[in-house]
């Protein structure tokens, strides 16, 4: 698979991982990140920090 390919795919990865965060849909959370896992590198994983944080409505931070 082209580079540009797999980062797509990461990047919609990160995307479902944070919709279903949002939705508080822990099985899918545990199947996306199970799947991000055999995918992702160190700058991957500050990607879905910042997308989970742009995510979280405000005053929740920290409080999972």
């Amino acid at each position: 698979m082209a580079p540009e390919t797999v980062r797509d795919g990461q990047a919609a990865l990160i995307e479902a991982i944070t919709e279903a965060v949002h939705d508080g849909d822990d099985r899918t959370v545990r199947r996306l990140l199970a799947r991000f896992a055999e995918l992702a590198t160190i700058t991957d994983l500050y990607a879905l920090r910042d997308a989970l944080d742009t995510a979280r409505p405000s005053g929740t931070h920290g409080q999972d």
